[in-house]
């Protein structure tokens, strides 16, 4: 096992704790990973950390932690070390015992799926659990616009659980949203006016855009929007969190092209 990590004036610590700030996440084409889980599942899409930092006795509590001690023993830039440096680097009250850095993702296109333009969301929170989301229907890709916060801010990351590995995600400018969106039907999530979600052809080629709970859609948004949605309710709440009505929106999506085409992924898959 090599030396223990036991300072904070370390580089591999400065750099760790660096990645919090999204130009320094954008300079390295790092970001940070937290948990278990979520570096669990880098590995399992071949994405492997540059550089890990652990607590071996914390690890070893749990069979997933074991098998992962294995597989961070044998990288070169694995390194264990202390209970008051883990919780310097990480975002959480009680980290799980690993924090790390990994490449920037660069999953492949996929070939079907609509476009999903996240449109002011600012709550890191909210725009991970809309990623996570987006992945398990088969979302084609994410734009965030300009406005939206950082997908790859440690929150996001966390809340995506795993999305971020799988599914195309990246920051545009709203010159390039409107070049990905020619050719397409856009939609503009809102909540009265819209034409009910269970209306809309969801099989054509298909950009939906999804905006923040407080300030809604941007003028860009609405300029390029062709068409709106929106879900109707029957009780008496006025609107629906965004990652609630996004889900509603996207799964609409999945269920019609899923009746259209058998062939679509998820056909077969519970959950």
């Amino acid at each position: 096992m090599p030396a223990a990590i036991t300072s904070l004036e370390n580089p591999k610590v400065r750099l760790l704790r660096s990645l919090h700030r999204r130009r320094r996440r954008y300079s390295e084409r790092l970001f940070l990973l937290e948990g278990v889980r979520l570096v669990e599942e880098a590995f399992r899409a071949g994405v492997v950390p540059t550089l890990a930092l652990y607590l071996p006795e914390r690890l070893e509590q749990t069979p997933r932690g074991r098998a992962l001690l294995e597989r961070l023993s044998a990288l070169e830039m694995a390194f264990p070390t202390t209970p008051a440096i883990l919780d310097a680097i990480a975002d959480t009250v009680t980290p799980q015992g690993v924090v790390a850095a990994a490449p920037l993702p660069e999953p492949p296109p996929r070939p079907d799926g609509l476009i999903l333009i996240l449109d002011q969301v600012r709550d890191p929170g909210n725009c991970g659990t809309i990623l996570r989301t987006a992945e398990a229907a088969g979302a084609q890709r994410v734009l965030c616009a300009p406005g939206t916060v950082d997908p790859f801010e440690p929150k996001a990351v966390r809340a995506g659980m795993g999305a971020h590995f799988h599914l195309p995600i990246r920051l545009a400018s709203w010159d390039e949203i409107v070049a990905a969106c020619q050719g397409l039907q856009v939609l503009l999530a809102e909540v009265q006016g819209g034409c009910p979600y269970d209306q809309v052809d969801w099989r054509l080629p298909t950009a939906l855009i999804v905006g923040g709970e407080a300030e809604g859609a941007s003028h860009e948004a609405k300029r390029l929007a062709s068409a709106l949605v929106s879900i109707p309710m029957a009780g008496s709440a006025d609107s629906l969190n965004v990652t609630v009505a996004t889900g509603i929106l996207l799964f609409e999506a999945l269920r019609q092209r899923r009746a259209a085409y058998p062939q679509v992924p998820g056909t077969t898959r519970d959950g």
